[in-house]
Order: C-alpha cells, then structure tokens, then sequence
C-alpha cells in the first residue's frame, strides 16, 4: 500500500533574503519565480563563490507535467567564466526549478493516492518523475533548487512546499535548506514591497528549497 501521507517541511526558521539597498530591479521578469539578484546571490552566497567567479546554473521553468514536458521545458544555462565554456557538454551541480503557481494546476500538487504509484513506469509521471530525472541528471554534489511561490484559490490559501519536499525526499534527495525571498527593497529602516505584477494582494515572498543528491552504494 502507498503511503500518501505527505512529510512536511522542518518546522526550522528560514533563512530570508533581501536586495542590498542599491539593487534597482527587486521584481522578477514576467513569467519567473526568482528576481535576478536572487539568482546572483545562489551562484555565490549560497555555494560559497566570489562574485567575480559565480557558479554555472541551469535554471529551467516548469509550467505543467503532462506527457512530454521534458521538450517543452524552457531552460537557461548561466555559466561560469572559464574554463567551463570549453566543456558545454558537462553537467553543472546547481540545477534550478522555477514552479510557476499561477501555471501549474492544483492538482499538480497532489500525492497520487489511488495506488497507481505501484505500477511499472508511475514514477516517471507527474511530480514523481520530475524529481527522479532530475536525480538522475545531477552529479554527486549537485543542488537542486525548486522555487516557488503561495497562490490563492477561490480564497484559499496553497502551499506546495510539503508536498514537493515529500516527492523529493522519496527520489533520493537530502532536504538542506528553505530560503524565503523578499519582494522588496530597502528603504531607511523599512522595507517597500515590490511584488511581482501578476501576484495575488499581500504576496511579500517567494520560497527557495535547497536538497543535495543521495547516492546509495
């Protein structure tokens, strides 16, 4: 019998993330989770990089999970100086999934709970097969990152960080870290918010998970 019973994220505090004061652009480019300098502060805070020397990433968007969503996936490579752009072929550690809310169907979110996880090939469908591709294509020390934001339906509250923790942990990844990131900007001793345009009322962040890869002998 499948256990559909999801396992929730750490109750730990989050780390929280805010532009430096001087940062001009706070709001993510339509269609995207992540403002731009979230995405700088990845390839060198959170790995621990210079920022004249950021870490490669490949940040891909995920809109839905039907059949074939592999070719349909939008992907940007942000590369490290270097040597690394003469091997275009190799793999890079940190692999960022952007979960658009307002694209994906509720139902996306769901544990699979009418017993067809048990059958051949179920796991390479929806969530499930998702998160184990993406196992399978990181190298031992790679990252995956999953941003994603809370959406509002007919007045309710949505919230797929446990469910998606979950389905990670199941294809082998190690939970590390959640990130909230601020949609704001400095101001004095204040912070103005700068939600994205297309955010439902009193949207103030967006959610980053970091899991590192589980390697059975």
């Amino acid at each position: 019998m499948t256990n559909c019973e999801p396992t929730l994220t750490p109750a730990a505090p989050p780390t929280i993330w805010i532009p430096d004061a001087e940062e001009t652009s706070t709001r993510p480019f339509p269609g995207c989770v992540l403002p731009a300098w979230a995405l700088d502060k990845i390839r060198t805070d959170l790995v621990g990089r210079p920022e004249h020397d950021p870490a490669r990433l490949l940040k891909i968007a995920i809109r839905d999970l039907a059949p074939g969503v592999d070719a349909r996936i939008p992907a940007v490579d942000l590369r490290a100086p270097g040597p690394v752009r003469s091997r275009p072929s190799s793999r890079p550690r940190l692999l960022l999934a952007e979960l658009h809310p307002d694209a994906l169907p509720v139902a996306a979110l769901q544990p699979d709970c009418d017993g067809t996880d048990d059958l051949p090939g179920a796991t390479e469908n929806g969530w499930p097969g998702f998160f184990h591709r993406a196992h399978r294509y990181l190298p031992d020390d790679g990252l995956l990152l999953l941003a994603t934001r809370q959406r509002r339906d007919a007045g309710r509250l949505t919230d797929p960080l446990g469910l998606l923790t979950a389905h990670a942990r199941t294809a082998g990844f190690r939970y590390l870290q959640h990130i909230a990131v601020a949609y704001a900007r400095p101001r004095g001793n204040t912070l103005v918010p700068t939600p994205p345009h297309d955010a439902p009322p009193g949207l103030a962040h967006c959610d980053l998970l970091v899991f590192s890869v589980i390697r059975h002998p």
